[in-house]
């Protein structure tokens, strides 16, 4: 089918293989290449879901922190830390 958007070949190694015999048990009766799209977009999805809780655990983490060391140190203590710098 003619189309303007790029086109990807992807030779079937063992890896792929078996990834392709994986997906066929979860949406049996696909053609492989129907497979490949489906695996294509399920990767997509759980790269944006794991993208999605690591920023969440990270903000998590950042709010569980806040102000725990506050009063460790002064007010001046990076000021007086500097002072030792050269120029």
């Amino acid at each position: 089918m003619p189309t303007v958007k790029p086109r990807y070949q992807i030779t079937e190694t063992a890896d792929i293989g078996r990834a392709l015999d994986i997906a066929a048990r979860r949406w049996p009766g696909e053609p492989r290449s129907k497979l490949l799209v489906r695996l294509v977009e399920a990767g997509s999805a759980a790269l944006e879901r794991e993208g999605s809780d690591a920023g969440r655990r990270r903000q998590e983490a950042i709010q569980a922190t806040s102000g725990k060391y506050e009063g460790v140190f002064s007010r001046t203590y990076l000021s007086e830390l500097r002072e030792d710098w050269p120029e």
